[in-house]
């Protein structure tokens, strides 16, 4: 299982980040746990400067704007 956090301040972006996520995850049959992720600090960890951003078992995999369907479905088989 793979843990995603999408993170950013809840905005819509952040939030259609996350159902994308979990939408594409679940068509291509992969175990996901997507959690949001709004606290500033934890955010600054990553080294994001603009959001949403994508980290993906600790590791950031996207930032600065909302992931096309080819981009998740990359981070989610990589």
């Amino acid at each position: 299982m793979k843990k995603i956090e999408v993170l950013g301040t809840g905005c819509k972006k952040c939030t259609t980040t996350a159902e994308q996520i979990e939408t594409i995850a679940q068509e291509l049959g992969v175990e996901v746990d997507v959690a949001k992720v709004t606290d500033p600090a934890a955010i600054m960890g990553y080294q994001v400067m603009s959001t949403p951003a994508v980290a993906i078992d600790g590791k950031l995999a996207h930032s600065g704007s909302v992931p096309d369907r080819h981009k998740i479905e990359s981070m989610l088989q990589g």
